[in-house]
């Protein structure tokens, strides 16, 4: 088709073809949400805490209860319709972490429990949790040879 048409007819025809950018409201609504995610995580931390919890326990009381959340909400087809709207809102770390857990896992549960959803739980998280423990390894060994000279 460009060939029929000037450069100018042609940067014309794709802006009639090009859909309008949604930046600034994906962008507001990406904040609003993610916002919102942490806000949640720091009341549970603050309720946890009045509780008597420590400061460290009340934290990885506070992790567990996000991820759970998240891979049930996850489970009951909710977490997407929100990450639909929200966008990168949702990849809040550890909420976005167990999201991605449980999709690929429950997209294969029609192949069975260990061929589909033991297979698959772990296509996004296995090379997170892969590389996350080698990177551990080697900034351990670089820290242990420092700390011989």
């Amino acid at each position: 088709m460009k060939n029929n048409m000037t450069n100018k007819e042609y940067n014309e025809y794709v802006k009639t073809k090009t859909p309008k950018s949604k930046a600034f409201l994906n962008c507001t609504k990406a904040f609003f949400v993610g916002g919102i995610i942490c806000v949640i995580g720091q009341i549970i931390l603050n309720i946890l805490k009045s509780y008597g919890l420590s400061a460290d326990d009340a934290a990885a009381w506070t992790s567990i209860i996000l991820i759970f959340t998240s891979a049930l909400l996850t489970g009951l087809d909710i977490y997407p319709k929100i990450a639909k709207f929200a966008g990168a809102g949702t990849i809040v770390p550890i909420t976005g972490f167990a999201n991605s857990v449980v999709s690929p896992a429950l997209d294969a549960k029609t192949e069975g429990p260990v061929l589909g959803t033991g297979a698959k739980i772990f296509t996004v998280a296995g090379p997170v949790i892969l590389f996350g423990i080698l990177a551990s390894a080697i900034a351990g060994i670089i820290y242990f040879v420092i700390s011989l000279l």
